[in-house]
């Protein structure tokens, strides 16, 4: 027999729920650090708690930045089961509740509930391989010294426009020299990384084929598709909020919307693309026509963009085929 655990993660600590009955919510608790050594504590508390062994544990919870990474990663080195659920489809659980409170112990108990409730369709969480997390991670850093960058040259200008003293500004042309250093030399070992792995680097190339898929945003769909596991393009679509949406309140009456779930900088270099594929692209291009000719919005035609240029994206990876533009 199963055990139903639900952690809720926040960066300091672990709220743990272990679901001892799912029809009368009897339930154990327990709160614990979000450090290694809570980590290890965790692992005996869980065994000792639920009186099994570890890959009859079931341990839901939803990603929290890169709080949750450390303890998920733990936990399946360790046999847990881990479910690791879409925020979005977790909360949604957690309204059918009708929980009157919101509290960290409750999150953790919605999360242990809704884990049993899913437990025939559960697909337990597999870590990516070690080259991919670390590439990740390069790519993470990669976009925050970008926003470094772009701060830094914003503060320049604004140095200069005040007249400021020529050791402040200065100082800041240092600033910005090293930053694009760091810039050039990790984009750099990003590429050799992306080179070296015989995967990674046929689908950079399949990526590159598509116009408006730069260096930049082919180097994030290459790790995202590495890192995620996508069976449609619908899928890659929702994860990065580019499904559309009907609001119906006040004067949004009508309006249809992104979603805009997900890591918005990629989605941001992805508006980017799209607005290069549809003025240089021959399908891209058809598609723009059309829809402006039904007199939808710049906007709408760039957000219709940026769905097919995905859709484009997950199928030359998942057919390992050039993009080919395919025009009526």
């Amino acid at each position: 027999m199963k055990a139903f655990i639900g952690i809720d993660v926040s960066k300091n600590k672990l709220d743990v729920c272990w679901l001892r009955d799912a029809i009368t919510q009897k339930r154990k608790t327990k709160s614990l650090k979000n450090t290694p050594e809570g980590w290890a504590l965790l692992y005996q508390w869980l065994v000792k708690t639920a009186d099994c062994s570890p890959q009859d544990i079931v341990i839901t919870l939803e990603p929290t930045g890169v709080y949750h990474e450390g303890v998920m990663y733990g936990l399946h080195s360790q046999g847990f089961v881990v479910d690791c659920v879409n925020p979005a489809n977790a909360k949604d659980y957690a309204k059918s509740l009708n929980q009157t409170h919101k509290t960290d112990a409750l999150d953790a108990l919605s999360l242990a509930s809704y884990g049993h409730a899913r437990q025939h369709q559960l697909t337990p969480w597999e870590p990516e391989p070690e080259s991919v997390r670390a590439l990740k991670a390069k790519i993470r850093r990669l976009e925050a010294l970008n926003k470094d960058l772009l701060r830094e040259l914003n503060r320049k200008e604004s140095y200069e426009v005040s007249a400021a003293s020529e050791r402040v500004i200065e100082s800041s042309n240092q600033m910005i020299k090293t930053l694009k250093t760091e810039i050039n030399d990790l984009s750099q070992d990003i590429d050799d990384d992306i080179s070296n792995d015989p995967t990674l680097r046929k689908n950079s190339q399949l990526l590159n084929s598509i116009k408006g898929i730069g260096p930049v945003v082919s180097r994030q769909m290459v790790t995202l598709f590495a890192t995620k596991r996508f069976s449609h393009a619908k899928q890659v679509a929702a994860y990065l909020g580019l499904i559309p949406k009907l609001n119906e309140s006040g004067t949004l009456k009508g309006k249809v919307t992104l979603t805009k779930k997900g890591p918005s900088s990629l989605r941001a270099k992805l508006y980017m693309a799209a607005v290069v594929a549809t003025t240089h692209d021959p399908e891209f291009k058809a598609l723009k026509q059309r829809l402006t000719a039904r007199g939808k919005s710049k906007m709408a035609v760039i957000c219709a963009a940026m769905r097919k240029l995905v859709q484009v994206c997950f199928g030359v990876v998942k057919h390992q085929s050039e993009y080919v533009p395919q025009v009526t």
